[in-house]
């Protein structure tokens, strides 16, 4: 399941370009003596999440000691919007000439949305770049999803890192990355939020579904007939809904997922929008601010409820499909005993929890005890630890504090990699 197609003839000239590239490196770059930086996220589409803030916080503490570029898709224009330095067409030929020369790369998604398309053919041209592999978010909720072509990316990654020893152990364990590429800095978009904050009011809902990959092949009618459609419809034009959040004057702002952006005009087109609900793309709008703005979050998989924790928002977890997303996908937390948050099985409970947290002025998530077991830090030196992770070699294991021994030093098993061919098959 490739997130972005191109054409045969668009694959062959971008392989043409990377050999090109590779070769130009050989002959006319040996002595370069640059100290290149490349990070890229959300498949070049959007200037936000972990590697945007990354990206930033290098800009701003490391331009004096090298050269950082930031990758992105042409077809978006929020380069000139954010101000972007060095900003760099992805499947440019420049493109490639950096990602062969670069010292470093941090990435979010994969090496070939965020880097360099059709790179999983020929990464192992690059001997040179130290790869990191930045979470989007914790990982948790969602079993990792490996593609064939994810295999020899992972492999060539030489760090991942973690948010709290919670996700090493996940990452450790379950997809059985070695000890010595994991490093446990915290999230960098943790950064731009303040942890234990919540607000003082109740005034604006913030609903947003994860995606699901087994959606993305329906047609019409059979999206139209999913219990994903049926199940964010039906919340949200429930009669009980419409009703809190008229008395109440709460603004809901319902946001899909990037990678259900083809499904948008059925949302659109359904009668959901009015004076208090706006529908809003990824990209119309800056998740950062969202978060930040939200009183409460509605969800139901997303690790944007990661965020809502760190800052003591309260947290409805809409579980309609948990059967089926088990089935199809698994989590590495347990949906009935381990969430931290209200679990709302069917609209009705959403509504009730929903009744229940606004009458009552509950503000704060009762659950924040339970932050610091997902969780180990809550400063704003997330990004610190990672640049020291990245760039200083000494103390890349030393800057973890992780007590854990290598079972296994030279060899990246990935223990998920068994069920390549069936989640491709999914």
């Amino acid at each position: 399941m490739r997130l972005k197609q191109d054409g045969v003839w668009k694959t062959g000239w971008i392989y043409v370009k990377i050999l090109l590239a590779y070769i130009t490196v050989k002959l006319f770059y040996r002595k370069d003596s640059k100290t290149i930086l490349l990070v890229g996220g959300n498949l070049g589409e959007k200037y936000e999440d972990n590697a945007a803030v990354f990206h930033r916080y290098a800009t701003d503490h490391f331009s004096d000691q090298m050269e950082i570029y930031w990758m992105y898709d042409p077809q978006y224009d929020y380069v000139k919007n954010h101000q972007i330095p060095k900003a760099v067409p992805l499947g440019s030929f420049r493109n490639y000439l950096l990602f062969f020369r670069a010292s470093y790369s941090v990435h979010g998604h994969s090496i070939i949305y965020d880097l360099a398309p059709g790179m999983d053919k020929f990464i192992f041209l690059n001997k040179k770049t130290v790869m990191l592999h930045i979470s989007h978010g914790i990982e948790c909720f969602k079993k990792i999803l490996i593609q064939k072509e994810d295999v020899p990316l992972l492999e060539r990654c030489n760090y991942f890192n973690c948010a709290s020893e919670y996700e090493y152990d996940i990452k450790r364990n379950e997809w059985g990355i070695p000890d010595d590429k994991l490093v446990i800095t915290g999230m960098a978009r943790f950064d731009r939020l303040t942890p234990d904050h919540p607000s003082s009011e109740m005034k604006r809902l913030l609903l947003m579904f994860t995606w699901r990959e087994w959606l993305f092949d329906l047609t019409e009618e059979e999206f139209l007939d999913s219990t994903y459609f049926l199940s964010t419809v039906g919340l949200l034009k429930s009669e009980k809904f419409q009703m809190i959040i008229q008395d109440e004057k709460l603004e809901v702002r319902v946001i899909l997922h990037p990678f259900m952006k083809r499904y948008e005009k059925y949302f659109r087109e359904n009668g959901i929008i009015n004076e208090r609900i706006t529908f809003f793309s990824f990209d119309e709008i800056l998740i950062m601010e969202e978060l930040r703005d939200a009183d409460m979050l509605i969800t139901d998989y997303s690790s944007i409820c990661w965020d809502f924790l760190y800052m003591n928002k309260p947290i409805i977890f809409y579980t309609f499909d948990q059967q089926e997303f088990l089935a199809n996908r698994g989590s590495y937390l347990n949906l009935d005993t381990d969430l931290f948050g209200y679990k709302a099985r069917n609209k009705e409970e959403v509504v009730y929890y929903l009744d229940t947290l606004i009458k009552e002025k509950r503000f704060g998530n009762p659950f924040f005890n339970k932050a610091s077991a997902y969780i180990d830090y809550f400063d704003d030196h997330n990004c610190e630890r990672l640049a020291t992770a990245l760039f200083s070699e000494n103390s890349r294991r030393k800057q973890t504090n992780h007590p854990k021994e290598s079972e296994d030093e030279n060899h990246f098993s990935l223990v998920s990699a068994e069920a390549v061919q069936y989640n491709c098959n999914k």
